[in-house]
């Protein structure tokens, strides 16, 4: 019975990356793997696969390699490597790998699980030199209006755009489902970013291009912060509410992208941090845009308000990034400064009062700084 390292593991050691994690799998059957295997178990419920050594086998796919190889997602990851060295690919998959192309594996690779749909942005932000081959995005925009990618399980979803955020080109994860018609659709999972290829992202000088640019700008100078990245997407997705005809102008997006982006993170079922976070990107950008010409006050309820939800440092990379400033150096200096104003006892544990005080204390110490 022949064992095969399988997939994305195979693929990576041919690229000369360090596999991220292993995958293994065996011809025959289950019955014939336990038996061969001494100390052998089958585990899992909704996906059987048999235990062995700390490692998780899983039959081939179809029952033999030929099947499992065009059943994978994409060329890249049809590969299989025997314990003694050999390896077999799909009939693309070394091509692919040598022209650096994301290719669905077969005709129906994505139909067959929708998710891949998403699976195939992200590996476009994953392997940034790499190019999404058009038979890929043809069949994105085949299932753009389906009801099978309309009904996936939100947390497969999720999971995918949270890879992508981490992601070295996040802006590409966004750029493929636009060029794949998935944000063509104004009922789809990213609904709040439709058309947003096609929307100015505001007036020169200030801005030049669509906000799809725009935004992909904004999340590739987060690279590498993946909460400020999130909040790079959400940041400006009141655009693409704001009325036509005072474009290239977005009069009060700001306002209306806080209650958008609090619904993508919601129907994508991120973690809370990530959904608050986004809502105040949405809501709060502009402000902390011009952070040097607000009043004391505005400052310090500014900071104080992103400093309680714990997002500081990535929400000043996110307006560093969105302005083209360096805000987060004077903001984070404030915010060590309001921190270190503490209440004497006197006025503690007086409710709102005790809030009103703090606020006096620190509004006052900025000023002095």
């Amino acid at each position: 019975m022949a064992l095969y390292t399988v997939g994305g593991a195979v693929r990576d050691l041919l690229l000369g990356r360090r596999p991220a994690d292993y995958d293994f799998a065996f011809d025959g059957s289950m019955a014939n793997f336990l038996a061969s295997h001494a100390g052998a178990r089958v585990v899992g419920k909704s996906v059987r696969v048999c235990l062995w050594q700390g490692q998780e086998y899983m039959p081939l796919a179809g029952g033999c390699l030929k099947a499992d190889l065009a059943s994978r997602d994409f060329t890249i990851n049809a590969l299989a490597l025997e314990d003694n060295g050999v390896l077999h690919a799909h009939p693309q998959a070394l091509h692919d790998l040598a022209q650096r192309l994301l290719r669905p594996a077969s005709p129906t690779a994505l139909a067959a699980d929708p998710t891949r749909v998403f699976r195939l942005a992200r590996f476009a932000a994953t392997f940034p030199s790499f190019t999404v081959h058009e038979t890929g995005l043809a069949q994105m925009r085949a299932l753009a209006h389906s009801p099978a990618l309309a009904a996936l399980p939100a947390e497969r979803v999720g999971r995918e755009v949270l890879k992508a955020l981490h992601a070295p080109a996040p802006s590409r994860f966004i750029s493929t489902l636009a060029a794949g018609g998935i944000l063509h659709t104004a009922q789809g999972w990213f609904q709040e970013l439709c058309h947003c290829d096609s929307i100015p992202a505001g007036p020169v000088p200030w801005h030049t291009g669509s906000v799809l640019a725009h935004t992909g700008r904004v999340m590739d100078a987060c690279a590498g912060d993946s909460l400020a990245v999130w909040m790079a997407l959400c940041h400006d997705v009141g655009k693409m509410c704001t009325p036509p005809d005072q474009w290239p102008h977005h009069y009060q997006h700001e306002k209306l992208g806080q209650e958008h982006a609090l619904h993508l993170g919601q129907r994508l079922a991120l973690p809370k941090r990530y959904i608050l976070a986004g809502e105040l990107a949405a809501r709060l950008h502009m402000k902390a845009g011009m952070y040097e010409c607000l009043r004391t006050g505005t400052r310090r309820d500014l900071l104080w308000q992103v400093h309680c939800a714990g997002i500081s440092h990535s929400f000043w990379r996110m307006v560093d990034a969105d302005s083209k400033k360096q805000h987060s150096l004077q903001a984070l200096a404030d915010e060590r400064t309001l921190c270190a104003i503490h209440l004497p006892q006197a006025w503690q544990n007086k409710g709102a009062a005790s809030g009103r005080q703090l606020r006096e204390l620190q509004c006052l110490a900025l000023t002095r700084g």
